[in-house]
């Protein structure tokens, strides 16, 4: 392997790009951050991201959809240059849209370039100051399949940060991109897609995103078409949210995927394997979980969700082959789960903080009413907790019946993801209710769901074990109806058995307790 010449540390181009891009970001506004997206990789994970790289051609193609000052881009050359001895020759694609970042980054780009020269390695560079998803719009074929396999450009590795934020279904960007993804996309969907698509067979894909594509039904067409032809061969999770972008406060689960070219993969009768890495952030990414899967255990293209999954410890494929195993649903139990109708700032004239729950007003259930197995109803709070019984009118109030509460956000640091509570019509008098709309509710589409029911299925929700399941399945900060009516559910005997448990909980038993005596008594 060779070694960097006598310098400091602080001297390498990726040191001197991650200063003046920061440099460059303190001095917009969070509303222009915001608006752009702009979260620039720090140092460590370019370098992390780097060590990824697994090129060892004399000349090699590389392109950056989203360089931002270049950070991302020097780490690989740098690694290259260490690592690859054989490496002579690296021509670099670099686009970027914002003024500032373009300036630093030319600068930047030489820098390097000199840097390499010294390291007995080439380097050429191209600037393009425009938008990328708009110049690859032939990218996204019309014909449905995403990979243009004739482009012009065809590079050897692509990596990026693209910029995370929706953009509305009329913007271009999003109806170039109508075969892969639609509603209100986000926009780093869209850079994945048409960055791959320029990826020679065979080539590397690694990029840091959001989880929030490998599950939920807005990415579902997006995985299909984007993971037909590219092969995922690594992942690295990221298990704060905060720490891998500490500086720029980026709320996202993030995750690193490491993937090749290989059109049709999935038709082959390889035994693929996938390689899983965890880290809470930066500071101990020399000290990772690691482990291997089988590549059909994390995604499964034979299935309709497609979801990319992503078990990082080994006890978590127990939980996902139960569950899975399980063949009940909401919809066969004749329930459903849906969106609290109230929206506050468009019910202003109807809710109010004094009110007493009768034919006049109904309690306003808002997410810091429901704690797991909980509500509590009034609480200390400067938020509206009545509504006036005239919002029935426009079908704001629900009938003051039976149902399980679930919160819609949690912080991936909290111990629990699903928070979830039974709603027992007695809780409160009157024959209204109000539920608002950072809250889901389970209901039954009979009469009513039984009290049993509520409580049974309140308790599963809570439970380590679909706690694990969803996880797993979902790296989306919001717990969304679609895919807890996705999920596979126990018979209803056992709910009920659960719910039955629940009534005689003793002080000694948890709720983890009860679903696995509920489990183990099923087989």
């Amino acid at each position: 392997m060779a070694s960097y010449k006598r310098h400091s540390w602080e001297s390498l181009p990726s040191r001197f790009a991650d200063r003046l891009g920061a440099g460059i970001v303190a001095r917009k506004t969070p509303a222009e951050r915001k608006a752009g997206g702009l979260y620039l990789t720090p140092v460590e994970v370019a370098d992390f991201i780097a060590g990824q790289a697994n090129t060892s051609a004399s000349e090699i193609r590389i392109l950056d959809p989203a360089a931002g000052s270049g950070t991302l881009l020097c780490a690989i050359v740098e690694g290259l240059a260490i690592a690859e001895p054989r490496v002579r020759k690296v021509e670099l694609t670099a686009y970027e849209t914002d003024p500032d970042l373009q300036e630093a980054l030319a600068s930047v780009l030489d820098r390097l370039k000199r840097w390499a020269e010294e390291h007995q390695v080439e380097v050429s560079v191209r600037i393009e100051k425009q938008d990328f998803v708009l110049a690859h719009a032939g990218s996204f074929r019309s014909n449905g399949h995403l990979f243009d396999t004739q482009s012009r450009e065809c590079f050897d590795l692509v990596i990026a940060n693209p910029p995370y934020f929706k953009i509305s279904k009329d913007d271009p960007r999003a109806q170039a991109a109508m075969v892969v993804v639609h509603g209100q996309p986000n926009i780093y969907a869209l850079f994945m897609a048409a960055t791959a698509a320029l990826l020679r067979k065979g080539g590397e894909f690694l990029f840091i995103t959001p989880r929030s594509f490998a599950s939920g039904p807005y990415f579902r067409l997006f995985r299909e078409k984007f993971f037909a032809n590219i092969r995922p061969v690594g992942v690295h999770v990221f298990g704060s949210r905060r720490e891998a972008f500490g500086r720029d406060e980026v709320l996202q689960e993030s995750i690193i995927l490491r993937g090749v070219r290989d059109d049709g993969w999935q038709h082959s009768r390889e035994g693929f394997e996938l390689e899983i890495t965890g880290s809470a952030g930066i500071a101990d990414l020399a000290h990772l979980n690691r482990r291997s899967l089988p590549l059909r255990d994390a995604l499964d293209m034979a299935s309709s969700s497609k979801i990319f999954r992503l078990p990082i410890l080994p006890g978590e494929d127990a939980a996902l082959r139960l569950v899975d195993s399980w063949t009940g649903s909401l919809h066969q139990y004749e329930m459903n789960i849906s969106t609290g109708p109230v929206v506050p700032f468009r019910a202003t004239e109807y809710i109010d903080k004094i009110g007493v729950p009768s034919n006049d007003y109904a309690p306003l259930i808002w997410m810091n009413h429901v704690l797991a197995m909980q509500v509590t109803f009034p609480i200390e709070t400067r938020k509206p907790q009545y509504i006036s019984t005239v919002a029935t009118e426009k079908s704001l109030l629900l009938p003051n019946r039976n149902y399980v509460l679930i919160r819609r956000f949690s912080a991936k640091e909290e111990a629990r993801r699903l928070v979830a509570a039974p709603w027992l019509k007695g809780s409160v008098p009157g024959s209204l209710l109000g539920i608002e709309n950072h809250l889901n509710y389970i209901y039954s589409m009979r009469d009513e769901m039984n009290e049993n029911e509520a409580l049974g299925l309140a308790a599963l929700l809570n439970s380590e074990l679909l706690d694990t399941y969803f996880r797993v399945s979902s790296g989306n900060t919001q717990v969304s109806a679609t895919e807890l009516r996705a999920m596979p559910l126990p018979p209803r005997d056992m709910i009920v058995f659960i719910g039955q448990r629940v009534r005689k909980q003793s002080g000694g038993e948890s709720l983890d307790d009860i679903v696995k005596e509920a489990i183990g008594t099923a087989r």
